[in-house]
């Protein structure tokens, strides 16, 4: 039986369709980014955990979104480029979408729903909100935009 999250299908960022049941069985980081914000740099370190911790069984997803200071303007190719050229980033990244309002992706309401942020809050605040699925497809954690993708390392060993 997949869990909700695995129901999902997004684009990737170099074309075509990705179903989220091809991850089912594997422990899921899943964050909004953007290659012209103050917390881009965090790439080097979701990259550094993607690595240390894929042969186990670890997926980083990236969804590029242009909804926070337009901070994410590029097409798919130059944001691809830029991740690979600027941070080396081996992990999947998908088509640019949006994580609020009335256009959000279905992968996106759902994980808001399944993890609020402070005070029961849904909105994504900012670029490098951060989801932690567990291998069943359960939202286990939302981090905050401002945490560093090494401070979960803990979280994510307990479901490895």
């Amino acid at each position: 039986m997949h869990a909700p999250i695995h129901e999902f299908t997004a684009e990737r960022l170099t074309g075509g369709s990705q179903p989220l049941a091809d991850y089912a069985g594997k422990v899921l980081l899943i964050v909004n980014t953007a290659s012209n914000c103050g917390f881009t740099p965090q790439y080097e370190e979701l990259e550094a955990l993607y690595q240390d911790y894929r042969e186990r069984g670890l997926v980083v997803l990236g969804f590029p979104c242009n909804q926070f200071g337009a901070q994410e303007p590029g097409a798919a190719e130059e944001i691809a480029s830029f991740c690979q050229k600027n941070y080396g980033v081996t992990f999947p990244m998908f088509a640019k979408i949006e994580v609020n309002g009335d256009d959000t992706h279905p992968l996106y309401q759902y994980l808001k729903k399944a993890a609020p942020g402070l005070l029961g809050s849904e909105g994504i605040k900012w670029n490098f909100t951060k989801f932690l699925v567990n291998r069943e497809g359960d939202v286990l954690e939302r981090y905050a935009p401002a945490t560093p993708p090494k401070s979960i390392a803990g979280d994510i060993e307990k479901l490895l």
